[in-house]
């Protein structure tokens, strides 16, 4: 009778194991729900709020090749908020999703890409991040827009000279609202040069605190019409532009700052982060709410432990 009590209970204390488990299991896919993409546009207008973005550099290129489509699919299934790709373009005027000027790091072939045509390019396979090659193929602008439709923002990089050119690729796709593209001009620059899309897709304006006259490429772009975000490049920890972020993001701008490497961060790089996330401290400390990253896991876990990311 004893075995059998014994048993009883043994069983009973596991069922109750096995039931508090799947209740936090279910709290917790509740708490960190990906975020729909009118959520996503939402938050990133909203400088004011606790929300911090996540933008996955090239996409997810530590688990598949960069700029790839299942790079951006690893993105949306993990909760990102944005990915970041290249845009190039062929020989035959085909816009295609590739960072470098050659195709030698990242596929199978070589040269420069504006001497292959598209056909030429899809013949070929993207390689990983240690060079080795894969059977995923370089995508065109419109083959990534349509995986990311509906699903996640999108900033196109390398795009500003090219920008008619894609954009005629993003009307076609219907996705106007949920790409940002970006250039390191002044505003008068940019209203010149792309005034005529200012008011159907979103531009965010880059600035390099370390370089003279950064404070005043800030206050042209602020004093009217502030840009919903601006993506700061800060060498050193100690520049006094840093300081200004608070008050920006009171003033509706958003900051962007990148953890991809020392020199854009004073070292708070996503390489120490891997170490210690702790090193993320450094950006909330300092009020920047959008963060480019190479790791997006990592990123995305430790925001969720402080309560700053769903």
């Amino acid at each position: 009778m004893k075995t059998y009590f014994s048993i009883l209970t043994f069983f009973m204390v596991l069922m109750s194991c096995n039931k508090e488990v799947a209740i936090k299991k279910e709290k917790s896919e509740e708490e960190f729900k990906i975020a729909s993409i009118q959520e996503k546009i939402v938050n990133f207008k909203d400088s004011k709020n606790k929300e911090v973005i996540v933008v996955a550099h090239r996409a997810d290129w530590r688990n598949a090749p960069e700029n790839s489509l299942q790079a951006i699919q690893n993105c949306i299934d993990m909760g990102v908020d944005m990915v970041e790709i290249d845009v190039r373009k062929t020989k035959d005027n085909q816009l295609v999703i590739i960072h470098d000027r050659t195709i030698d790091r990242t596929t199978t072939g070589m040269g420069l890409v504006k001497d292959w045509t598209l056909d030429s390019l899809k013949m070929l396979q993207l390689k990983d991040g240690l060079g080795v090659a894969t059977q995923h193929k370089v995508p065109t602008l419109k083959e990534a827009l349509l995986i990311t439709k509906g699903k996640i923002l999108v900033n196109l990089d390398k795009s500003y000279d090219i920008f008619a050119e894609c954009f005629e690729v993003i009307k076609e796709t219907g996705t106007q609202d949920e790409v940002i593209i970006k250039g390191a001009i002044k505003r008068t620059e940019v209203e010149e040069d792309f005034g005529q899309y200012l008011d159907k897709v979103l531009f965010m304006p880059v600035v390099r605190l370390h370089n003279p006259g950064a404070k005043e490429i800030v206050d042209e772009y602020m004093a009217s019409n502030p840009p919903e975000a601006i993506e700061f490049t800060a060498k050193y920890d100690t520049l006094q532009g840093i300081k200004s972020f608070k008050k920006l993001r009171e003033q509706g701008t958003s900051v962007w700052v990148n953890s991809l490497w020392p020199q854009h961060n004073g070292g708070h790089d996503d390489e120490k982060a891997a170490i210690n996330p702790a090193v993320y401290d450094w950006y909330i400390d300092n009020h920047v709410d959008i963060i480019q990253t190479d790791r997006p896991k990592l990123l995305l876990d430790y925001l969720r432990s402080k309560g700053l990311h769903n």
